[in-house]
């Protein structure tokens, strides 16, 4: 079984727009994408239907990382999902050209945080996305305990893309 992401003509684009705005404390941004669930023979595809910005008020001063979420931040994410039946997917950004690489931190707490989006949603996956100037990477779960697996393709229409797992 294969897991893909597939997007809208410019849906990254809308994103990193959004993305690379400054916030006032926060060295990034960060994002939520809803995406639906369907089967394709075995494979597992994603489509992305809107992006949940992050509130300024949202954030937390926090040193440490490069964005701290609030409470909030999250409960508005999972509400977006609960209502719409959607995966969530948190969604941040490595200003560069080429593949994008998660960060230690990006590792260690997506395995925290990813595992309460099935709160919201047990039917259908859940992860995190990241993208760089053009390209982008994601990771899966299938269920909070499972382990996240990377995508075998994400399609972003449009866009040249370099470095896309395949």
């Amino acid at each position: 079984m294969r897991i893909g992401f597939r997007t809208p003509l410019g849906f990254f684009d809308t994103v990193r727009r959004d993305l690379v705005r400054r916030h006032p404390f926060a060295a990034e941004r960060v994002g939520f994408v809803l995406a639906g669930a369907t089967l394709a023979g075995q494979d597992i595809v994603l489509l992305a239907r809107s992006y949940e910005p992050v509130d300024d008020g949202d954030y937390l001063p926090d040193p440490r990382v490069g964005a701290m979420l609030g409470p909030d931040a999250i409960r508005k994410a999972m509400q977006a999902a609960l209502r719409t039946g959607s995966g969530l997917f948190h969604i941040h950004m490595h200003d560069h050209a080429g593949p994008p690489f998660f960060s230690k931190v990006d590792r260690r707490e997506s395995r925290r945080f990813v595992p309460s989006f099935f709160n919201a949603n047990p039917k259908v996956p859940h992860g995190v996305l990241l993208l760089s100037a053009d390209a982008s990477r994601g990771q899966v779960w299938l269920s909070p305990r499972a382990e996240p697996q990377e995508f075998a393709m994400i399609s972003w229409p449009g866009r040249p893309q370099r470095g896309l797992l395949v």
